[in-house]
């Protein structure tokens, strides 16, 4: 039995590297090649905590937290979009000395990742993508209230109102992305929560990030994909409406290496806080196979 790591076990592991895009907050844990964790949004790295807990035994696991997102320190005038977001994640790695990864990603960091290996194709060893954005569906339809929301300057507010009613973010955010509310735990609420709402430059730059969502930041990667030498395994959350299966299959056709889907039922986008076995397992098959 895996002792899981808790909200303040997580907090009390980050760290910051100085980089040119700003103090880039991420937690390192485990020994040997890199696998490195890209999470959703509004999350941070602690949505990968199961995961880590499982394959820090295998690997060296670094989950970094998002500009705009999480617990990095970034400046006012800081780009937030994808294209920024992988050249951050290239200096993060360069300071740790780190040449090679093997990529885990979900969501928006999906996205990130997918630029990230038509960028650094010699960086990545292998690539698994959860429920993310692909080319024809980025960003997808269900994200445009919270981009709306986000131009209006009033998402930091509506996203603040989780802190003080746990009850409303499991009933609205966590039933959308949870096949379990209830395990949306209030520890977990604040983790995520408490930093996008904290300062007025925290709430600008919230809003800056999810404003950088559209237009389609994977516009034009297809041709780039095809021609991909990099095995890709996807694992899939198969109730989530937000990236239907038929994201799954498009990855699926689009990499010449893809490894195939395993689709999780019952699962929606952030299954894998609530499935943490089911990524490690995927993750080892994958690493075994190249």
């Amino acid at each position: 039995m895996v002792r899981p790591t808790d909200a303040a076990a997580f907090r009390a592991s980050r760290r910051f590297a100085a980089t040119p895009f700003g103090r880039v907050a991420y937690v390192d844990r485990g020994a040997g090649d890199v696998a490195l964790f890209l999470h959703g949004a509004p999350l941070n790295g602690f949505q990968w905590r199961g995961a880590i807990d499982r394959l820090s035994s295998r690997r060296r696991c670094i989950a970094p937290d998002f500009m705009g997102l999480g617990y990095s320190e970034v400046p006012e005038h800081q780009s937030l979009a994808a294209s920024a977001q992988v050249g951050m994640l290239a200096a993060l790695l360069d300071s740790l000395g780190v040449s090679q990864v093997d990529v885990v990603a979900s969501d928006s960091g999906g996205a990130v990742a997918q630029l990230f290996l038509v960028r650094y194709p010699e960086r990545v060893r292998t690539l698994l993508l959860t429920n993310c954005d692909t080319e024809p569906n980025s960003p997808p339809p269900k994200v445009q209230p919270a981009i709306d929301l986000a131009r209006a300057g009033a998402l930091a507010d509506a996203t603040a109102q989780w802190l003080v009613d746990k009850a409303l973010a499991r009933s609205t955010f966590g039933a959308a992305v949870f096949k379990d509310p209830s395990r949306f735990e209030d520890e977990t609420i604040e983790y995520y929560a408490a930093p996008l709402v904290s300062t007025p430059l925290r709430r600008a730059q919230y809003h800056a990030f999810h404003l950088a969502l559209a237009p389609n930041p994977l516009a034009g990667i297809e041709a780039h994909l095809l021609r991909s030498e990099v095995p890709v395994r996807i694992v899939w959350g198969e109730s989530d409406d937000i990236f239907s299966p038929e994201d799954a299959h498009y990855l699926d056709r689009t990499f010449p290496r893809s490894r195939g889907i395993r689709f999780v039922p019952g699962a929606k986008l952030f299954f894998q806080e609530e499935f943490p076995d089911v990524i490690a397992e995927e993750a080892e098959r994958l690493w075994r196979g190249t």
